[in-house]
């Protein structure tokens, strides 16, 4: 299957190629944003077979040798799950954020753009230039907060995890929202504070990540396949769990910010970027 460019009818960008589907937008003077989108459709063929090539490297643990990858945005995930290596994670925690990395890079290498950003998946890198500014949805079951981010913050990329997403977790997280100075670093991130809210319970089922998919990076590591009503202080005990793992990033320098939801309840560990999280 070859990669696949088309425009919405709104002007932005869409590129697939197999399971990396991209919505891309730029902002700026007309002339600048068409090459800029041209230059991101020329990259993007080579995204997808340049990590098939490395995928049994990708998906091994980072242990105490770095991984020795080629491409660049392989790379890109291994620097991302690097500074975690200390619990179990592979490179593909930031596989989709690494893609967007790569991919706004490509958008506005030598552009003069106003503002961009690449979202593959939910998973967002993002380019400001002074005076510009983006908000970004941050949804659970609805339209539960909103994170602002202007060019004098630290922030460049926004990812989401959690069950119920485009990969298994082993929390049970409706949704952590991570917001750091990549996408890559972000992905990496909300991969682990999802994985923190967590506990047992007999209402949670948990299957070995191999039986529903034999090339998991996971192995056969449990996965959360689903969950029964849970009483509130089994919410709050889980919710716990992953607001301390993302105070702990966010104190280590790791990530800017996130939010975390689970059975309609949030927790909130940030600077100003994240707002107007609703109540359940």
């Amino acid at each position: 299957m070859s990669a696949i460019a088309a425009r919405f009818p709104d002007g932005r960008l869409h590129l697939q190629h197999g399971p990396i589907d991209l919505i891309i937008e730029a902002f700026g003077a007309a002339t600048e944003v068409e090459r800029a989108y041209a230059q991101a459709i020329d990259r993007f063929g080579d995204i997808l077979p340049t990590l098939v090539r490395e995928l049994p490297t990708l998906r091994r643990s980072v242990g105490d040798a770095y991984p020795l990858l080629q491409g660049p945005v392989a790379r890109r995930m291994a620097e991302a799950v690097w500074p975690h290596r200390a619990v179990y994670i592979t490179p593909m925690a930031a596989v989709a954020g690494a893609v967007a990395d790569e991919m706004l890079q490509a958008l506005v290498c030598g552009r003069a753009l106003d503002k961009a950003y690449v979202n593959d998946g939910g998973d967002i890198a993002v380019h400001l230039t002074p005076g510009h500014e983006l908000r970004a949805g941050i949804f659970a079951s609805a339209l539960d907060g909103v994170a602002r981010l202007t060019h004098d913050q630290p922030v460049r990329g926004i990812a989401t995890s959690g069950r119920g997403g485009r990969s298994f977790s082993l929390g049970i997280a409706d949704s952590a929202t991570v917001l750091a100075a990549t996408a890559a670093a972000a992905d990496a991130a909300a991969t682990l504070i999802a994985n923190a809210v967590n506990l047992d319970h007999p209402a949670i089922e948990r299957r070995p990540a191999r039986a529903l998919d034999p090339d998991s990076d996971l192995g056969d590591l449990p996965v959360t396949v689903a969950i029964g009503p849970l009483p509130d202080d089994a919410v709050i005990l889980a919710l716990d769990r992953g607001a301390a793992e993302a105070r702990r990033l966010r104190l280590s320098g790791a990530i800017e910010g996130a939010a975390l939801s689970l059975c309609g309840q949030w927790r909130i560990d940030s600077h100003a970027c994240l707002e107007k999280v609703r109540s359940a």
